[in-house]
């Protein structure tokens, strides 16, 4: 095969070498002055550094493809290590062409503006469940690696929690339940192994303090009547078992190294009902629970954070709570986005009306040929009003069941 140029090198990581230019040794197979004269002509470029070898003497792009984690793209553009191809001038002579894409996975916060109240029941559970994590070395006791953060709907668990990362300086990695489904099996749980190495990274190379996070988990992996179990959802559940189990030692299919050894991350799930969940995963070891139902302390001082700017008093945010009780927090955020709506139209009626208004968003709003948006003055008046409309709506919904409506000559 000496005339195709292609070598007949085995799995031992000896084809990789048949494509040096230097004289064959004996483990190549090769035959003599002629036949490397030929090998060193089917060089794919002069710019390749495919003769370069590793620490132990074998082909190193060979060995990097055996390791499905480590590509080159992951390792970088160094000059003299992968291909100097791919270096070029415009990236410098020692640049990792995905580092920025790598930092983008974390969250910083930055569009959190102003100051918000974080309830101080949150913020001791939040933060003591990372720092006990931190110090789990220096602690005799056994410590959860996942924190569930669960309550009703719309009471602010994952704003929160946010809230927290912002105040201690944590730059998480923030996934949701829809990832924990593919059309590919295990990707899922190979996705979470990934996020949590990544977050150990940022810890190792950055120096700043990282956790996972996962929200709506009982979404991804909650069990309701007969919902089907896919592969997918078991594989993630044992990941997460695995982590709390392992949290040191996380595989993403590579080959094991000793000094391959992760930073324990703490990890934090908020849902709905963790009831739906694998009991199993939500035990006591693996992890440790807390119920978020804020009070009504707690709800009239983050709506007076949230109405502050607005000029609301806090006697005023007292009257709005005590008008529409037992809401969830995100119905008296909902309340300044629904008296928007008259100032919105009154817009609308000023540039034209209804008609051609896509060009006119897309084009004369951004060059600045359309009037001003003026928003609306908010008052404890035009709150209120919001609310009742609001409220019959919820009540439309909940008495309304059209479902029965449509079915109900398919009966009997």
């Amino acid at each position: 095969m000496a005339a195709s140029g292609v070598p007949s090198g085995g799995s031992d990581g000896t084809e990789g070498e048949n494509l040096s230019p230097s004289p064959p040794d004996s483990s190549s197979g090769g035959g003599g002055g002629g036949n490397a004269d030929r090998r060193q002509s089917k060089r794919i470029s002069e710019q390749s550094s495919w003769e370069a070898k590793d620490s132990e003497g074998k082909d190193y792009l060979y060995r990097l493809g055996q390791e499905a984690d480590n590509m080159n793209i992951a390792v970088g553009a160094r000059q003299g290590v992968i291909d100097d191809l791919f270096v070029g001038n415009f990236l410098g002579r020692d640049s990792d062409i995905v580092f920025d894409y790598r930092q983008k996975a974390t969250r910083s916060f930055q569009y959190l503006q102003g100051d918000y109240y974080i309830a101080p029941a949150f913020m001791d559970k939040v933060a003591c469940h990372i720092v006990k994590n931190y110090l789990v070395d220096h602690l005799d006791i056994k410590v959860p690696l996942i924190l569930g953060v669960w309550g009703g709907k719309g009471q602010g668990k994952t704003f929160q929690t946010e809230l927290i990362f912002r105040a201690m300086g944590v730059e998480p990695i923030i996934m949701s339940s829809g990832e924990l489904e593919s059309e590919n099996a295990g990707e899922p749980g190979r996705l979470i192994r990934q996020r949590y190495r990544t977050s150990s990274q940022v810890v190792q190379n950055q120096g700043k303090m990282s956790c996972l996070m996962i929200n709506d988990i009982d979404a991804g992996l909650g069990r309701f009547g007969n919902t089907q179990v896919t592969v997918n959802n078991q594989i993630v559940v044992g990941t997460l078992m695995n982590l709390a189990d392992n949290p040191t030692r996380v595989s993403i299919g590579q080959r094991w190294r000793d000094s391959d050894v992760t930073h324990r991350i703490p990890v934090i799930v908020t849902g709905n009902d963790l009831t739906t969940i694998y009991a199993p995963l939500i035990r006591d070891g693996r992890m440790d629970k807390f119920y978020w139902q804020p009070t009504r302390e707690d709800i009239v001082n983050i709506v007076h954070r949230m109405y502050e700017k607005d000029g609301i008093s806090r006697g005023g945010v007292e009257t709005i709570v005590n008008l529409f009780p037992n809401q969830a927090l995100d119905f008296y955020g909902a309340l300044r986005s629904r008296t928007y709506d008259l100032s919105i139209l009154k817009w609308i009626d000023e540039i034209g009306g209804y008609e051609d208004l896509s060009r006119k968003l897309l084009k004369d709003y951004k060059a600045g040929k359309l009037p001003t948006f003026i928003p609306p003055e908010q008052t404890v008046e035009a709150l209120v009003e919001s609310g009742h409309s609001l409220v019959k709506e919820q009540e439309l919904i909940t008495n309304t069941r059209l479902s029965k409506e449509y079915m109900k000559n398919l009966d009997g």
